[in-house]
This record gives C-alpha cells, structure tokens and sequence, in this order.
C-alpha cells in the first residue's frame, strides 16, 4: 500500500497522459481530485454512522521551486475541462486573504445564483499556485483559520457588515495550494495545525521532475465521456455516499491506523494526521462517485487509503523534527571576535580594523591573553598605528627576521610600505603532469557534475 493507487476514470486518464508530463504523476491526480471534489461538493456528501459530510478535498503540493507544481496543475486541468463543463473556468478563485472576503465571495456568489434555473450555487475552487504569499497575510487576520475550519466542515458561515449580514449554508469550497518545503515549515505552524486549521489539508510532496526527449509533444486529448457522464449523474440531484459492507473491515483497519499513528508520533507531527480515517473516506466517496456509483467498496476505499496514507508519509517528512528543541547559538567573546577580526587580516590587524566590529575598546584588547599590540609610525611625520597580531606568531617573527622596508614613489612624495614580521612566501612545487585518464563511464554527464 505503500504507492499510490490512481484508481477510476480520474487516474487512468492521468496515466494516459503520464508519459507526456515534465511532472510528478501523483500531482496531477492529486490536483485533478480536488477540483473533481469541489465540482460535485454542491450535491454530493458522504455518510458514515448516519452523519452525512461534504465530499470536499483540500490538498497542497509541496515542491521546490521548477519541481512541477504549475505543470501537474495545468494537467489536471487537461484532464477535467471538457468533463466538467464551464465549471472550472467560472468557478475559480484564488487570493483570498481574509475570513471576511471568503464568506463574501462565496455570499456574492450565492445572491447572484439565486434566481437561476439550477439553483443557488456556493462552489468554489479556490487555487493559490503562490500560497506563501497568502499565509504572510493571514497571519494579520484572526478570523480566517476559524472561517477556514468551518468551510472544510461544511458550516454556515457569517459576515456582520455594516449593511447587512451575509450567510452562507452549506458551502463547497475547496482550496489546492502549491508551496515549497521550507515555506510549509515557516508558515503552517504547529499551532495552527493544532487547532485544526491545516491539518485539514493533504500535503504531497512531488518527486523528480522527468526530462522528456521532445518537448514540442502536447498532451494526448481526453474525450472525457466517462467522467462527463459521471459528473451529470453526481449534479443531477442530492446524492449521500456510503460504506458498503464488505468495505468495513477495511474501515476498522484505516481508523485504528490512524488512531495509533496519532499516538505514537511526537505531537509536532501528530497534529497533522489526525483527520487521516475522515480524508479516507472523502477521498474513497470521491472515487465512488467517478464510477457513477453510491457505495463504497473494499477496492476503492483501499485505493483511497493509498492515497492518504502516502500524504500522511509526506506530512511527517515535512514536519520532521518539529518536536525537537532547537539549539541556541553561544555568543563569542571578546577575545574570539578580535582573533577572528586578526586571522581575516592575514594576522595583522590595525585598530580601525579591529575595534568597532568588537565592540571593545583599545585597552580592553590590549588585555587579553594571546594578543599583540604594536604601535608601528609611517615616517618621523607619521600618524603612529596600533597593530594587533597573534602571539603564536610570535616565533615565526624571530625567524623571518627583521622588517622589510620598501619605498614607493607617488607624486613626489615616499611613501614607506611595512612588510612587518611576515616571512617570504615559497613559490609553489610544479604538480607532476598527469596523463589524461580514459573515460569508461558509460554516462558521459557524470564526469560534469
């Protein structure tokens, strides 16, 4: 169970398309899922001990930069666009940063549905392809991760304006992110996912990024009847998806699964699983309905657990050592700085080059042990200079003899140069010719790297 099933209509269109793809294959479906999710989320829950919920997928692939995130979901959108109608392209949002504007864009939607002849209508996709952007924001609004957490649940959620109320039942929306590692690790804290407002989405992380032979290839095109079919059936009416019964002793598995899980990982990284058994289901109802089907059967809620077991794999990869404590930095002393300040030098250091990076003054460096000071004078007219060195260089002085003096003509004036106590550099040994050695990798690229 360790790979990801791509199951139904969705994933073998995605397999189709696989091998024309600079880009994970588990992206695209991952993407394609959720927008698949959020098509249907306006008529389609799924129930499990009498308690219907919506059918609502909120993922995030997590890449770095060039590592596919844009690609898999351009293909996604390839595989669904003709089966989903104008859904995606009227339907689609992105850059909401406040608890205030989701309810309103799904309020104003709403109001403008209304009165049509299918209906009010609160579906909506909400894609961030720059979700760091957005989590800098949120951070300033309090608001957002309590509204974020009532739209995955499928609450009412509220505006009170100045004008009026806005309320809106039952909303649909889904979000899909694309984040990179470290960004995941900065913003989407352990709080956060704590109180439930993250650990409601399903973090992937995308692997290497394959290098076609020929770029000019486009995507295979996708007739789509399938899911076509699928997606009328699922929008024709209010439909709740339920366990069939051969599927429920896997549904013991899944939950105890990730009821042990939850207890054995460091807290850090247990918070982001918890909902691990509730996305199961959504993911297997999702699935379901693809194949036109109300019940949920051991192959497909197997299917979907590979799919969630593998995101919960990736969460702890995110999240490793999130519970660990973090090292505090020991500051230098005084003494380690002006050695450090001497050694950038090549081991003699005047006072301005010293003492305002130290944070000491001149008699406090003269203090130390293993320092020292010179007052060296340029000329009988001179300015003299204070010269920091290090004692242990104090033996290779007596050795390399006195100072030499060099003078240097500049426009009249001599100018005296101190090579002070500095011995003279040997020139280097000529390294022996070596012959040019014959190449018997059979992968000539790696001797470049």
């Amino acid at each position: 169970m360790s790979t990801p099933v791509l199951y139904g209509p969705i994933g073998r269109a995605v397999r189709k398309i696989a091998p024309f793809l600079e880009a994970d294959a588990l992206g695209v479906y991952v993407a394609a899922l959720s927008m698949w999710s959020a098509a249907i989320g306006g008529t389609v829950k799924v129930s499990s001990r009498g308690n219907a919920r919506p059918v609502l997928l909120w993922s995030a692939l997590v890449a770095g930069t060039g590592r596919g995130k844009g690609t898999a979901l351009r293909s996604a959108l390839h595989v669904l666009d003709k089966s989903l109608g104008r859904f995606l392209a009227t339907h689609t949002t992105s850059g909401i940063t406040s608890g205030a504007s989701m309810v309103h864009h799904l309020w104003e939607q709403q109001e403008a549905t209304t009165e049509t002849e299918q209906g009010r209508d609160v579906r909506a996709f909400v894609c961030e392809e720059e979700w760091s952007e957005v989590l800098r924001r949120v951070k300033r609004d309090a608001s957002f991760t309590t509204k974020l957490r009532a739209a995955w649940d499928g609450s009412t959620l509220r505006n009170t304006t100045k004008e009026a109320a806005e309320e809106v039942r039952d909303p649909a929306m889904v979000l899909h992110a694309h984040v990179t590692p470290s960004d995941w690790a900065r913003y989407v804290g352990e709080s956060e996912a704590a109180g439930g407002s993250y650990n409601r989405i399903l973090p992937f992380l995308l692997g290497s990024v394959p290098m076609l032979d020929d770029d000019r290839v486009s995507l295979p095109d996708m007739d789509g009847w399938e899911l076509s079919d699928a997606y009328a059936w699922a929008t024709a009416r209010p439909r709740v998806i339920t366990l069939a019964e051969d599927a429920r002793p896997l549904w013991r598995i899944v939950r105890r699964y990730a009821r042990i899980l939850g207890e054995t990982l460091p807290e850090g990284q247990a918070v982001f699983i918890e909902r691990t058994a509730e996305q199961t289901l959504r993911v297997a109802a999702c699935l379901a309905a693809s194949e036109c089907s109300e019940s949920i059967t051991e192959e497909i809620l197997s299917a979907a657990f590979t799919l969630v077991r593998c995101s919960v794999q990736d969460a702890v990869r995110i999240t490793k050592g999130a519970d660990s404590p973090k090292l505090k930095r020991q500051p230098l002393s005084i003494a380690d700085k002006v050695r450090a300040r001497i050694e950038m030098h090549g081991g003699r250091a005047t006072s301005s080059q010293v003492l305002p990076y130290v944070g000491a003054t001149a008699s406090e460096v003269k203090e130390l042990p293993g320092i020292v000071v010179t007052v060296e004078r340029s000329g009988k007219t001179g300015r003299p200079a204070t010269v920091f060195t290090l004692r242990e260089d104090s033996s290779q002085r007596e050795e390399s003899g006195p100072a030499k003096r060099t003078v240097m003509e500049s426009n009249g004036t001599k100018v005296v140069r101190l090579d002070a106590y500095r011995p003279a550099p040997k020139a280097p040994e000529p390294e022996p010719v070596k012959q040019r050695e014959r190449v018997t990798d059979p992968n000539p690229f790696r001797a470049l790297l």
